[in-house]
């Protein structure tokens, strides 16, 4: 396996848990610190530590220290993977609702009295 797709897997492995997706969504609105993230959540500081360490693993946090303090920053680049990997079902979505909309009016059409 490719470092690149190793990369990919990583990301997708770290989003799939919804502890470490909402640790994110609160990292989009700016740093925090691990204290800040615990309280944001019913889990212990070491459980919220390991998340952040699958985050940082996967590239998508990084962490900056300020004296004693480490901070928590969002880096989405390594999301687009996500992004891209989804776009490609958007198209099949949007055919599939599309069609099924076509029916529901021919459907209705028809209810009406009206042509198809």
């Amino acid at each position: 396996m490719d470092r690149s797709t190793q990369e990919h897997d990583a990301t997708f492995r770290a989003v799939s848990d919804i502890t470490r997706r909402r640790i994110l969504d609160s990292l989009a609105g700016g740093n925090k610190n691990v204290s800040e993230l615990c309280s944001l959540f019913d889990v212990t500081q070491s459980a919220v530590s390991q998340h952040l360490k699958v985050l940082r693993d996967a590239g998508l946090v990084r962490t900056t220290r300020e004296g004693r303090m480490v901070y928590y920053e969002l880096d989405p680049q390594p999301m687009r993977a996500v992004f891209d990997w989804v776009a490609h079902y958007q198209t099949f979505w949007t055919n599939k609702l599309d069609a099924l909309g076509r029916t529901l009016d021919r459907v209705a059409a028809k209810r009406r009295g009206g042509d198809p």
